[in-house]
């Protein structure tokens, strides 16, 4: 399903693939060869959303472009099923296996893997080559690579990464924000009442 929002249509190369129950949302370009499989969201949400040629979006996964942070996927790349990517880059031929998680502001290096159930925290850059193990997460630039049991010292490193002012744009988090952040959100989300959905032909 392709859809207007924000004024912005999604481009698909005539070569690529979008299976029926896939949906394309606002600005967002596939290119060339590139496959986006049943189930998958690629939602412009105020920023774009562009993956590269050749690429393979598979069952279930999410691509979330932010006004903050779009998504930037290269060439060569497999997004696996129920991988979730919000406001990232990823390079070419990078593996991101089931259930892989990249945050806002991270980067993904050339022929980097992240395995399954992977995370990479936002603002984390995993290097070409880089390799997250199944479940683990790699937090920080350069990115730490550590298990989930980590907890405390991934916090540390996290911590200075802002996730309010990345994310939310906000100095810091208080619990009485989140009513205020939420309705901010809410309207910016409302935004998709007025969306259109377009035919095959545009």
């Amino acid at each position: 399903m392709l859809i207007e929002h924000n004024g912005k249509r999604p481009v698909v190369d005539p070569s690529a693939y979008v299976a029926p129950t896939a949906v394309l949302s606002g600005d967002v370009r596939v290119g060339a060869e590139t496959r986006i499989l049943f189930g998958a969201v690629l939602t412009a949400e105020g920023g774009p959303v562009e993956v590269g040629a050749h690429c393979i979006v598979m069952e279930n996964a999410v691509l979330r472009g932010s006004k903050r942070h779009p998504v930037a996927v290269g060439d060569h790349v497999l997004i696996g099923p129920r991988a979730y990517l919000t406001g990232c880059t990823v390079e070419d031929q990078a593996f991101l296996a089931t259930g892989a998680t990249v945050f806002n502001g991270a980067r993904i290096g050339r022929r980097a893997e992240v395995r399954i159930n992977g995370l990479v925290h936002l603002q984390t850059v995993l290097p070409s080559g880089g390799l997250v193990p199944i479940g683990w997460v790699a937090v920080g630039d350069p990115a730490e690579i550590l298990p989930a049991s980590e907890h405390d010292r991934i916090w540390r490193i996290q911590q200075k990464l802002d996730f309010p002012r990345v994310v939310w744009g906000v100095d810091e988090w208080r619990d009485s924000m989140l009513p205020d952040v939420l309705e901010r959100y809410s309207r910016a989300l409302g935004r998709h009442s007025e969306d259109r959905i377009l035919d095959e032909q545009g």
